[in-house]
C-alpha cells in the first residue's frame, strides 16, 4: 500500500475521522459511507486509519486470520485445530502470531470469483481435487474492505457485500463447492454523489454516512496544501514528524476498544434516542440501534463511563442522515432537519428532565 498520509496530520474533516475511529472501535456499528467532493481527502482518510491501526493476533496458515482468542468467530478449520485433543493450544507459538490490520480496496471492474471467492481452477486441473480459493472477502476478515467511487459498483456486489457485512459470514455454493467462512469486516464507501447515487435501501445498511466538503475558510485551505507538499516532499520525514501523534491516536483506539464493553447507557439515552428517530420518521429500529452503537464508542474513545447527550449530538447526524424519507413539502437538506430535531428534542428535554437506570 505504500506510506500512507498520517491520520492526525488530516486537517478538518472532524466528522469523518470520528466515524471512521468509531468504525475501528465497534465494527458492529456497520461501516461508514463518506460522500462529497472530488479531492477533499476521503481516500486520504481511510488508507490513513488503515495504516494506524495496531496489529493484531492470527492464526498462523489460516486465510481467513481468526482471532485465536475468540472460538466462536473462528472458522471450522481453526476450531479443530485450537482443540486437538480437548485442550486450547492458544498461546503456543505455532498457534498463534501478529498480523497488521487488513485493508483491502475492491476494484470497480472485479468480479464476483473475485469478491466472494471460487474453485482453484488450477489445483483442479493439475491434481483432481476440489479446493476452495478466497477471495477478498476472506482477505479482509477482522479489517476494512474499501470501495471507491461505491455509487459506481454494479448493484448485485453492493448487495452482497452489505449481506456480508450485516451477517459477518461469506457462504459460497457454487461449482460444487460449499464453503462457509468468518467475513467480520468494516465497509467502507466513498463517492461522489453529482455521479450518481446508492439506493435508499443501501444507503440504510451503512451504519454511517458522513458529508465531505471542501474547506471554506483559507487558513484551512493553505494548511491542506503545506502538508500534502511536506508529505509528497518527503513521505518518511512526514510521517516521522507525525509518529508522537499516531501513537496517541491509536493508543485512544486500543483504550477505546478496552472500555466500550463498561461504558453505559442510561434508559434517558435510549429514550431520546427512539424520541429523536421517531420525530425524523426513520422506518425500523436500525436507525436507533446504530445511534446507541456509535454513542457508545464515542463515549469509549472520550474515556467516558456513560453515554451523555453531548455524545448522541455528535453521532446522530451520522448515524441518522443517509435514512430520512424525501419531504416534497421540506426541501432542507438531511444535516439540517437531524439538526433542527436535535435542538426540539433538547429543548423539551430542558423542561422535562427525566431518569433511567443504566444499561
Amino acid at each position: 500500500m505504500g506510506i500512507a498520509f498520517p491520520f492526525a496530520a488530516i486537517v478538518g474533516q472532524d466528522e469523518m475521522k470520528l466515524a471512521l475511529m468509531i468504525a475501528a472501535v465497534d465494527p458492529k456499528v456497520g461501516g461508514v459511507l463518506a460522500f462529497g467532493d472530488r479531492g477533499a481527502g476521503k481516500s486520504t482518510a481511510v488508507r490513513a486509519l488503515a495504516a494506524l491501526l495496531p496489529p493484531m493476533s492470527a492464526v498462523v496458515g489460516c486465510p481467513y486470520q481468526c482471532d485465536p482468542a475468540d472460538a466462536a468467530a473462528q472458522c471450522a478449520e481453526c476450531r479443530a485445530r485450537s482443540k486437538p485433543s480437548g485442550r486450547s493450544t492458544t498461546g503456543t507459538g505455532t498457534w498463534c502470531a501478529l498480523s497488521a490490520a487488513g485493508f483491502f480496496a475492491l476494484p470497480l471492474g472485479a468480479t464476483e470469483d473475485r469478491v466472494v471467492g471460487a474453485l482453484d481452477l488450477e489445483r483442479a486441473l493439475a491434481h483432481g481435487e476440489k479446493s476452495f480459493e478466497p477471495g477478498l472477502l476472506a482477505r479482509a476478515n477482522r479489517g476494512f474492505l474499501y470501495i471507491d467511487e461505491v455509487n459506481l459498483l454494479e448493484d448485485h456486489l453492493v448487495d452482497l457485500l452489505l449481506d456480508v457485512a450485516a451477517s459477518g459470514e461469506n457462504v459460497v455454493e457454487r461449482d460444487g463447492l460449499s464453503i462457509r467462512h468468518p467475513a467480520r469486516l468494516v465497509l467502507v464507501g466513498t463517492g461522489n454523489p453529482e455521479e450518481g447515487e446508492l439506493r435508499p435501501q443501501l444507503l440504510d445498511r451503512f451504519g454511517l454516512s458522513v458529508e465531505v466538503k471542501t474547506p471554506a475558510d483559507l487558513p484551512t485551505r493553505i494548511e491542506v496544501i503545506k502538508r500534502r507538499d511536506a508529505f509528497e516532499t518527503d513521505p518518511a520525514a512526514f510521517v516521522a514528524h507525525w509518529e508522537k501523534e499516531e501513537a496517541k491516536q491509536r493508543k485512544r483506539i486500543l483504550a477505546a476498544r478496552e472500555h466500550i464493553a463498561s461504558v453505559k447507557v442510561a434508559d434517558r439515552e435510549l429514550e431520546n434516542a427512539a424520541r429523536l428517530c421517531m420525530a425524523l420518521g426513520t422506518d425500523g429500529l436500525r436507525g436507533e440501534l446504530t445511534l446507541m452503537r456509535a454513542a457508545r464508542a464515542a463515549a469509549a474513545l472520550d474515556g467516558a463511563k456513560a453515554v451523555d447527550d453531548g455524545h448522541l449530538k455528535t453521532v446522530a447526524p451520522m448515524a441518522l442522515r443517509h435514512r430520512l424519507r424525501r419531504n416534497p413539502l421540506d426541501d432542507s437538506g438531511s444535516s439540517v432537519r437531524v439538526e433542527r430535531a436535535l435542538n426540539e428534542l433538547f429543548a423539551t428535554c430542558a423542561t422535562a428532565p427525566r431518569s433511567g437506570p443504566m444499561r
